[in-house]
């Protein structure tokens, strides 16, 4: 089965100023994908390549094995709800059903039809008088019933209050196990992605951070503890992500690539998702992308 996105050296330029710098990634089929970043990042750039609306400066993109938007059969097997979850206001939610029955060759009547019941919503209301969680739910059933293999949104419940986000998240979660359909979610809200998502993309800078199955990253990143010197000198494949000290005690979040943390005797502690993704996040907020070694922590102490 072919992977949900590859790309391979993907570069995208606005004038002089990058957007993605040399982005190499491998998605596999049948993951709800997170993408993480801070705003300016290139979250929008990388799901709107993948969308086929902007074409890449450098290197080469694959969703489910074809280049975007390479034909109509193509723009069939995605579906794309950009941000602020667009709608016409002029259109009855009746007329947004009928529009999207005519122009995708794979309409699901039956699962549009029934979904706009079950959320309550109005036909004859016009989109432009919905609130917002109306709103993001009447572009995720558009996109849903276009029955494709692959459902993008770009920051799709941002403005939404907690309980039109839960409502929206809860729909979208419902049509992956209907339809077996692959997700990429971008979010600023890490307690979102980590009660939907299973793979994590992490990008700053116009670069990727991390990426990878979320139970695999979380069962390679640790806390340690010690007394401050005792962590001047760790194993070869730990990586220090951040690192905090007093004048006592040294505190590292720290990438063990090569499962060497269980020989070392300092307390090691697993970490949660929000932590491993804002270690990362601090760590090119300051400069240091290309991680810390334990030859340069003294800079920052």
């Amino acid at each position: 089965m072919n992977p949900v996105l590859r790309t391979q050296g993907l570069s995208k330029s606005y004038g002089s100023r990058p957007a993605l710098t040399d982005v190499t990634l491998t998605v596999p089929a049948g993951r709800v994908v997170g993408l993480v970043g801070p705003n300016g990042a290139g979250k929008s750039t990388l799901l709107n390549l993948a969308a086929g609306m902007i074409t890449p400066t450098a290197g080469t993109i694959e969703v489910l094995g074809s280049r975007p938007a390479a034909d109509a059969a193509q723009l069939a097997r995605i579906g794309f709800v950009a941000q602020d979850t667009p709608v016409y206001a002029g259109l009855t939610v009746a007329d947004h059903l009928q529009l999207g029955r005519r122009l995708n060759p794979g309409w699901d009547d039956a699962l549009a039809e029934g979904r706009v019941a079950q959320v309550g919503l109005d036909p004859a209301q016009k989109a432009g008088r919905l609130s917002g969680g109306q709103r993001a739910q009447l572009a995720l059933t558009i996109a849903a019933a276009k029955r494709p293999e692959l459902l993008i949104f770009d920051e799709p419940v941002a403005s939404l209050d907690p309980l039109a986000r839960r409502a929206f998240l809860q729909s979208l979660m419902e049509f992956v196990a209907e339809l077996e359909v692959g997700v990429i979610l971008s979010s600023h809200l890490l307690s979102d992605l980590e009660r939907v998502c299973d793979h994590l993309i992490v990008l700053t800078a116009a670069r990727v951070q991390l990426a990878g199955d979320v139970d695999d990253l979380l069962a390679a990143h640790y806390r340690l503890v010690a007394a401050r010197g005792d962590l001047d000198l760790l194993p070869p494949g730990v990586e220090v992500i951040q690192a905090e000290h007093t004048d006592r005690q040294s505190t590292l979040i720290v990438h063990d690539t090569l499962g060497a943390l269980p020989g070392i005797s300092v307390e090691a502690e697993r970490i949660g998702l929000e932590d491993m993704v804002l270690a990362y996040l601090t760590r090119a907020a300051l400069g240091a992308v290309g991680g810390f070694t334990p030859q340069t922590l003294e800079a920052h102490r």
